[in-house]
């Protein structure tokens, strides 16, 4: 009797007990994709909602406003360097209208002179519809030992190697540009709606890009390479090679050599500046500005043209690169998104980005 009972509670053999840990470990093999897919698929539903508030502020903000947003320099003063953002313009139509308002546009946006730092606690604000949650954070401190704020979203220039519209005859071609000092911020070197002869549900406004990875030593695609020369030779304020499709062979070109540089980076900030997407403030590319010369997450990285090791106040490429697998998320002036592949041809992508190109794009070919 003792004998039936204790082969009746018998425990697990040790093979079982493996067994079972093998079949668990199966399970959670198999289940672990689908629960980091649908985690992707959560991130990636945010960051279309986020392009869609301020592809709807842009079309609310140009209602309002009698024209689109631009980058401003703080009046008087004209300079590039320290000017406003279109997403700074766009705050109000966002619901952050307390740190719009805390804002000083009489003064510099980015950290700087002695005035500048009354700025501080408004741009250093991490703003949740600049951020994409598939992105990681930007590292490092800006203004004083305050955390970055970080921006995945830029405003598209269009399909222009240039930012600066208030300067020479190779004006951007997309909705965003540079548009001088912001005496008159509604409409100085602004975009009107009836310059948009594309129409608004074919011309970009914001695209995404990652944060760049703060880490100089190595070359990584959202990274920006000092390229060194500029296509077609021109001016540091553009001409009109510099806007696609017309400089379409010097820009491949340009390309090539980036890429060449790439590859013989000295690992140092002059040679890799690695911030891209740091901070929402400052109207310049790199940190607002960017634009679509290429489709989403291409084999270039990203280039400038500047010679004298400075910031980004010169032309390059600032584009479109994302961890959503495929390709990347753009927002539409008439506040639209839609996914932009990787595989989509670059005229295609040229075509999106200009807003008076004049091209007939099928909906199948994106």
């Amino acid at each position: 009797m003792k004998r039936n009972l204790a082969a009746k509670h018998r425990g697990f053999t040790l093979i079982e007990l493996l067994v079972v840990i093998a079949i668990i470990a199966v399970l959670i093999s198999l289940l672990l994709p689908a629960v980091q897919s649908a985690r992707e698929a959560a991130r990636r539903a945010q960051c279309i909602n986020n392009l869609k508030q301020l592809g709807l502020a842009v079309a609310n903000y140009e209602s309002a406003n009698g024209a689109f947003p631009a980058a401003y320099g703080a009046p008087p003063w004209n300079g590039t360097w320290g000017s406003w953002s279109p997403q700074a313009m766009l705050l109000g139509y966002i619901e952050q209208s307390n740190i719009y308002n805390a804002c000083n546009f009489k003064v510099i946006s980015h950290e700087g002179d002695a005035v500048s730092w009354i700025n501080q606690t408004a741009v250093t604000t991490r703003i949740p519809s600049f951020l994409c949650p598939s992105s990681p954070l930007p590292q490092g401190t800006y203004f004083g030992g305050k955390t970055r704020p970080g921006n995945n979203y830029f405003a598209s220039v269009g399909a222009s190697l240039n930012w600066i519209g208030n300067m020479g005859p190779g004006k951007p071609n997309g909705i965003f540009q540079f548009g001088g000092a912001g005496n008159d911020w509604d409409k100085t070197g602004a975009i009107l709606i009836g310059d948009v002869t594309d129409g608004t549900s074919n011309t970009i406004t914001f695209g995404e890009w990652k944060t760049g990875d703060f880490d100089e030593s190595k070359i990584s695609l959202q990274d920006v390479v000092k390229a060194g020369s500029r296509p077609g030779g021109q001016d540091m304020w553009g001409n009109p090679i510099a806007a696609m499709p017309a400089g379409a062979t010097q820009l491949k070109d340009w390309l090539n050599l980036c890429a060449s540089r790439a590859r013989t980076s000295s690992g140092s900030w002059q040679e890799n500046q690695s911030y891209l997407g740091s901070n929402w403030n400052q109207g310049m590319f790199g940190w607002s500005l960017g634009n679509v010369l290429q489709p989403p997450n291409p084999p270039y990285p990203n280039c400038r043209t500047e010679t004298w090791d400075g910031d980004w106040d010169q032309q390059g490429m600032y584009g479109l690169t994302s961890y959503h697998p495929g390709g990347a998320n753009v927002a539409f002036a008439d506040g639209s998104v839609r996914f932009l592949k990787n595989s989509t041809n670059e005229r295609t992508v040229w075509a999106l980005g200009t807003r008076a190109g004049g091209e007939v794009i099928s909906a199948d070919s994106y």
